[in-house]
């Protein structure tokens, strides 16, 4: 449009804004810090929330779990040894296999020789044995096929009893034992990963804050540490150390907290160089200011993550180490002593093995996703505007 027709426009077309002082600075959407961007990124993930639910149980149960009952940890007889699992009102149920009933199945030549090979099984107690024949015989070698039920709380007499996940080899209750050995593990766990954050981010922030020679020389010992296999270096020390919980932790902390320094040092020397920390070594601020209140708080998000999954990494060390005989030894219990014990007894026995395992599992993959969930929210990338 010409500049001379804009001059012959009438001033009447044009209508002054007014600034009003409620909307002119208006913030349309609500400020959030980076934590609370984080959190609402974690609650928003709900493989992650399910996880920290799953693992709060797990915790609880680790702690009130052995009190629910009225067995405790050493209360052993041998004639209840190795009772499939029963519990109250869930026993009418037969396809859950928690009616305290032993079940196989025998092949023989005819149903006789199949029936027969049953009741020797089950200890000769044939009043107490409900055979259902599966495949009828014609006199050939294992032509036959029975399946045996075998009432064995009925034939100990303990029709009023109830070992909710069964019992062991000596007659201790697997439920106590279950969640005993789990607070074995996790304590264990715990332990060596605030061990791997107190040593790891100690080591990794000096050497990375002060750099020159210091950073030299402290690098060149960690990598003398990181050629050595940590499962040579724990092997060792629980052969020289008595086997227990304290021999277990230091074991996993000697070579633990490398990963952590590794990465500390890392994210510190990203951040040390940064605009805000020369402002403070330029206004005179000390270095344990600068590393309290503006190296930490920065560095905070990685070390949550590697510190959930190096959680998961010392539960599966520790039951490593149990199962095969290094660790946590009888009578105490850890989840990896358990399933040494569920093991030798698969065959015939596989309830001792199913619980300790499937609870293993549960908590290594919860604490897997959950570090999955936190290196999303303390990624700013991921956070959804």
């Amino acid at each position: 449009m010409d500049k001379n027709n804009l001059n012959d426009l009438s001033k009447d077309l044009f209508v002054p804004l007014e600034s009003k002082e409620d909307t002119s600075e208006k913030i349309s959407r609500p400020s959030r810090t980076f934590m609370q961007d984080a959190r609402r990124t974690l609650f928003k993930n709900k493989p992650a929330v399910i996880s920290i639910v799953i693992l709060i149980i797990v915790i609880l149960m680790s702690i009130f779990g052995p009190y629910m009952n009225h067995w405790g940890d050493n209360d052993q007889e041998l004639a209840r040894a190795k009772m499939p699992p029963r519990i109250p009102v869930l026993e009418k149920v037969s396809w859950l296999g928690v009616d305290g009933t032993l079940r196989e199945e025998f092949k023989g030549k005819d149903v006789e020789d199949a029936t027969r090979k049953a009741i020797a099984r089950f200890d000769n107690a044939e009043d107490f044995i409900d055979i259902k024949v599966l495949k009828e015989g014609d006199g050939s070698r294992n032509s036959a096929e029975v399946k045996a039920i075998y009432h064995i709380y009925e034939a100990q007499n303990m029709e009023d009893t109830y070992f909710w996940l069964g019992s062991d080899p000596l007659g201790r209750d697997q439920w106590t034992r279950l969640w005993l050995g789990t607070r074995v593990s996790l304590i264990i766990a715990f332990v060596a990963a605030l061990l791997d954050i107190l040593i790891g981010v100690t080591y990794g922030g000096v050497s990375a804050f002060y750099g020159g020679k210091v950073d030299n020389i402290m690098q060149r010992i960690l990598e003398i540490l990181v050629g050595i296999p940590n499962l040579v270096i724990i092997l060792l020390m629980m052969l020289v150390l008595q086997p227990g919980i304290v021999s277990i932790v230091i074991a996993l902390c000697i070579t633990g907290w490398v990963g952590m320094a590794r990465i500390v040092r890392g994210e510190v020397l990203k951040i040390k160089s940064q605009e805000f920390v020369l402002a403070a070594r330029t206004l005179g601020t000390p270095n344990g200011t600068i590393i309290r209140k503006h190296l930490l708080p920065n560095i905070s998000g990685i070390i949550i993550v590697n510190t959930m999954f190096s959680i998961p990494s010392a539960v599966f060390f520790e039951a490593f180490l149990s199962f095969i005989g290094l660790g946590i030894v009888p009578p105490d219990a850890s989840l990896g002593s358990l399933i040494n014990s569920g093991f030798a007894n698969i065959r015939l026995y596989p309830y001792l093995l199913v619980f300790p395992a499937v609870l293993l599992s549960v908590i290594m993959i919860a604490f897997n996703i959950l570090g999955d969930g936190l290196r999303d929210a303390f990624d700013p990338k991921m956070h959804k505007k």
